[in-house]
């Protein structure tokens, strides 16, 4: 559910590429180091965003490093790093934990399981450490649940689950910018929800699984109402965006929120328009 709120490589300039290409390597290379290789399989755009906000409206100090990886083993990259790449890590890693562990008691999936398993340790330590977010991640999933066992259509229920989970980790602390940082990122979580279930309806409906879309596609005008309902929810959590003092990296974030996060969508249409013809 996670990978849609990333950059839009061809409205981006190259000096901003370089820095979030920087941004997104020091997340990895902290997850690599604080959780090992299992943490960082639990690598997301979406996180490396959070990264770019929160350094950018509290202007955090960050470290410049240039290592090599195995997947980029020759040339050594840039990396920054700080405090709050930390953070977006531990939050990376109890995201995977539960996703992990709920596929597991659902579906008894043993490569879960087993994943789960390696990062039990780590993740407890993160629990602790973060039980405000811990709580809101563990409860929005299990509501969820309960939404696909009751196989509700209810698109403001459903995909308010995911937005109080992403409000949560969007709020690094408790301060003057709470409020703010809570609504854009309910709104965010909203439209990412809303974006994986209409990329993942066509498998849903085949394959006879469950997806909060399956009433509002039988309607007509289908497209052109769940267009409306995505960009109402991008909308809302930029317009919560522009409230906030960011100066610092403010074209990289633009770029993601007004015309990143739409990536995956044009490709479904693309894809739509290709297979019509």
């Amino acid at each position: 559910m996670f990978g849609y709120v990333t950059i839009c490589e061809p409205e981006i300039k190259v000096k901003d590429l370089k820095k979030y290409k920087a941004y997104y390597c020091g997340l990895c290379r902290t997850l690599r180091d604080e959780y090992g290789f299992m943490g960082q399989m639990t690598l997301t755009y979406d996180m490396t965003f959070a990264v770019i906000l929160l350094t950018s409206l509290y202007e955090s100090g960050q470290e410049t490093e240039m290592h090599r990886c195995k997947v980029h083993p020759v040339k050594k990259q840039m990396m920054l790093r700080n405090e709050i790449t930390s953070y977006a890590a531990a939050m990376n890693v109890l995201l995977a934990y539960y996703h992990m562990k709920d596929d597991w008691q659902d579906e008894r999936r043993i490569t879960s399981l087993a994943a789960k398993s390696l990062v039990h340790g780590r993740a407890e330590k993160i629990i602790a450490a973060y039980p405000r977010q811990s709580r809101a991640v563990r409860e929005s999933l299990n509501e969820l649940a309960g939404c696909e066992h009751e196989e509700s259509t209810d698109l403001d229920r459903t995909s308010g689950c995911f937005g109080r989970l992403m409000e949560e980790l969007f709020v690094y602390k408790k301060d003057m910018w709470e409020d703010i940082l809570r609504k854009m990122g309910f709104y965010m979580g909203k439209f990412i929800y809303l974006m994986d279930a209409y990329e993942d309806l066509p498998g849903d409906l085949e394959k006879g699984r469950y997806n909060p879309l399956k009433k509002l596609y039988k309607k007509e005008g289908y497209e052109e109402e769940i267009k409306r309902i995505l960009c109402m929810m991008i909308a809302e959590s930029t317009a919560q965006f522009e409230r906030l003092p960011c100066l610092i990296d403010v074209d990289i974030l633009r770029n993601i929120l007004y015309d990143g996060v739409w990536n995956r969508y044009n490709r479904i249409q693309r894809k739509k328009s290709e297979e019509q013809k």
